[in-house]
């Protein structure tokens, strides 16, 4: 009853069939696991809430993947660029890494899915279950404190 509404859910959340029929997947083997402990009026908000984690993880995930590439790919560049332009850009980069960790998780949060992965407030308000009203104060609040800890942000 639940499996092509879980298969179209995940699909929707990322684009890729393959990866909606692993998280479907991974969703109901969870559901089979904790099987006793869930309520079975509640199966289907705990599978689709369970889906929607394990898209978030997956992004997360690959976001980690891809910050490491960049940087390794990055690194191999500097050896070409002024010793003092390099030195600027690891103090920006730490500075900002720091002011980035010193936001709340949900400002952290919208701010990376918006400026990292390029999501659109509708996008991001969807995957985290906010309103966009919510999504748009929690980037204002993001960019404020930012712009407090680096004057040239």
């Amino acid at each position: 009853e639940f499996i092509q509404a879980a298969k179209n859910f995940a699909f929707y959340k990322c684009g890729d069939e393959q990866e909606a029929l692993d998280l479907t997947q991974e969703a109901f083997v969870k559901i089979w696991n904790r099987c006793n402990i869930i309520e079975f009026k509640k199966a289907k908000t705990y599978l689709f809430t369970t889906i929607n984690n394990s898209f978030l993880n997956a992004v997360k995930h690959k976001k980690v993947v891809l910050n490491y590439q960049k940087n390794q790919a990055s690194e191999e560049s500097e050896s070409n660029e002024d010793p003092q332009f390099i030195l600027r850009e690891k103090e920006f980069k730490k500075t900002l890494n720091n002011a980035i960790g010193s936001l709340t998780e949900a400002q952290r949060e919208v701010f990376l899915l918006n400026r990292i992965d390029g999501k659109k407030y509708a996008e991001i308000a969807e995957m985290l279950n906010i309103s966009v009203k919510a999504v748009e104060k929690r980037m204002s609040q993001a960019l404020k404190n930012l712009r407090q800890q680096i004057p040239e942000f």
